[in-house]
């Protein structure tokens, strides 16, 4: 019975790396031990469950019933055992989590760093690559998204949600002036994540969208706030991400009484079943961004 529940959390182990090469690294276990084990689960079974090929793994109709099926086993007894432990009460290991850098840098670091401290049996494996990991192949416990994820499969935690304002630099408004209307940004360089577009803005009940261009469109919000600070033009951007540019007086909120259209901020996770180091996590950004104790 030993072997049988080791070779199916085995075999949900290759499916989620889709593939024995990358399961072998994983699992540190050699790639032809791998391939026996499952290829001997198989036949206690009777039932073919991988169509293997040279360059990946296929599930039959068996198989993805089977890893439906054994996936939560494996995850419910992965809990069982944390919670056994000490690691509930004093949560440890490693927290292996995806992040987008800008946010991060500017508004997540207090509060990890908060983290750390009150968990020092936690180490960390930060990713802060534009883009999006693979929660269900790739070995992270979770991953920060802003709007979201476009996998319904995923596990989404609402952490806080964001409301972007119109910034621009004195210097800008000087030598530009200011809008006065959210009709007159069309006459403006408007420095935007895509390249054109439209901004939607909204004041109480009224919602106006505005055509925006300008000589700068750019993926990184860290260098839209500079170029901003450096009078190259208005931004549209959560006050969290420009908070430091506000109170030095490099940045001035414009159009006061309009805002953009708020943007949350999900913690994703590949299931439900989250060891402690995890839930904490999350539990712990959560209780601190929604409470805006967040540091500088």
């Amino acid at each position: 019975m030993e072997d049988y529940l080791r070779d199916m959390a085995l075999f949900v182990e290759v499916v989620k790396a889709r593939g024995f090469r990358r399961a072998s690294d994983v699992l540190g276990i050699p790639n032809s031990t791998l391939s026996r084990r499952i290829s001997e689960l198989e036949k206690s079974i009777g039932l073919r469950l991988l169509h293997r090929t040279t360059r990946k793994i296929e599930l039959t109709e068996a198989g993805q019933v089977y890893f439906e099926r054994c996936k939560r086993i494996v995850d419910e007894a992965r809990l069982a055992h944390e919670q056994l432990g000490h690691m509930l009460a004093q949560p440890s290991g490693v927290l292996r989590v995806s992040l987008p850098v800008d946010f991060a840098i500017t508004y997540l670091a207090p509060v990890i760093a908060e983290f750390a401290q009150q968990y020092p049996g936690i180490t960390f494996d930060f990713d802060l690559a534009p883009r999006r990991v693979d929660l269900v192949s790739e070995p992270y416990d979770v991953a920060i998204r802003m709007g979201g994820s476009e996998n319904s499969q995923l596990i989404s935690r609402l952490l806080v949600t964001l409301t972007p304002y119109l910034y621009a630099s004195p210097g800008y408004l000087a030598r530009v002036g200011e809008p006065g209307k959210p009709e007159e940004l069309a006459q403006h360089e408007c420095i935007n994540i895509l390249r054109g577009g439209e901004w939607e803005l909204h004041s109480g009940k009224q919602v106006t969208t505005v055509p925006v261009s300008g000589r700068f469109s750019l993926n990184s919000v860290g260098m839209l706030r500079r170029l901003a600070v450096l009078d190259m033009g208005i931004i549209l951007l959560p006050q969290e991400i420009v908070a430091e540019a506000l109170i030095s007086g490099k940045l001035k909120r414009i159009l006061p009484d309009w805002q953009g259209t708020p943007q949350p901020v999900y913690a994703m996770t590949e299931t439900r079943l989250m060891p402690a180091k995890t839930q904490r996590f999350i539990e712990f950004l959560r209780e601190h961004l929604q409470g805006g104790e967040v540091g500088s």
